[in-house]
């Protein structure tokens, strides 16, 4: 299967920490960083995984840390956010089932082997329902399915977990709303929206999955690394 790393972002949140260095490159322990720990779990958890990393901030740092991975340059990561990332990578996005990755996060063992690994049977993003509060960017559903998307939510289900896993009829769709945004010049969105312009304007079906009862964080702040930090330990014992 084809999963999409996507890591390009300065990580102004956490500055100064990421004036040195990207945020995918904090350091777990002494051998290992937050990137290569996630990309290390897919290629321990899917030995046929193609995996692609969608670089900007740094890369050159990146890029002599990891092996066995394709890279993708955005040259505008500046001026633009992940919906140009993905622009970029645009040519395994056809053809392909794909999960979608942020950069930015930390899963446990378990999660990756029994949720990010699986096969794509439907367009799904990871939610957790334990976060009602203070969440990144949330999610509101009914049934089975998403309704909406966005930071500006303030009533919703749950957090979204930094993962869309995307089958190929569903990834080329997304590849189209996406052509179709950056030729509109909304080149400074989350690759996210497009999936909620889809559910506006086609009655999209994007179902979720509740990650809630597994261990994984983003990291955003000095707090976050420190549970990134935990979350790897923990399994390194």
């Amino acid at each position: 299967m084809k999963y999409i790393f996507l890591v390009a972002g300065k990580g102004t949140r956490l500055n100064p920490l990421t004036l040195s260095h990207p945020k995918s490159m904090f350091k777990l322990d002494n051998n290992t960083t937050l990137i290569q720990r996630m990309v290390k779990l897919i290629q321990k958890n899917d030995v046929e995984a193609d995996i692609v990393v969608v670089t900007g901030h740094m890369h050159k740092s990146i890029e002599e840390e990891l092996q066995n991975v394709q890279f993708v340059f955005n040259p505008f990561y500046e001026v633009t956010n992940s919906i140009a990332s993905l622009w970029f990578a645009k040519e395994h996005l056809l053809d392909n089932d794909v999960v979608i990755i942020d950069g930015d996060i930390v899963m446990s063992d378990r999660l990756v082997r029994e949720v990010v690994c699986q096969p794509v049977s439907k367009p799904m993003v990871l939610v957790d329902s334990s976060i009602k509060t203070a969440g990144d960017y949330n999610v509101e559903v009914s049934d089975d399915k998403v309704l909406v998307m966005s930071k500006d939510l303030e009533i919703y289900y749950g957090e979204y977990a930094g993962i869309s896993r995307l089958d190929k009829k569903s990834a080329a769709k997304m590849y189209k709303e996406i052509e179709l945004m950056i030729e509109e010049g909304y080149y400074d969105q989350w690759y996210e929206n497009s999936l909620v312009q889809l559910i506006f304007k086609e009655d999209f079906h994007l179902y979720y999955q509740d990650i809630s009862k597994y261990e994984w964080t983003e990291v955003d702040n000095v707090n976050d690394l420190i549970i990134a930090k935990n979350i790897h330990m923990r399994e390194m014992c």
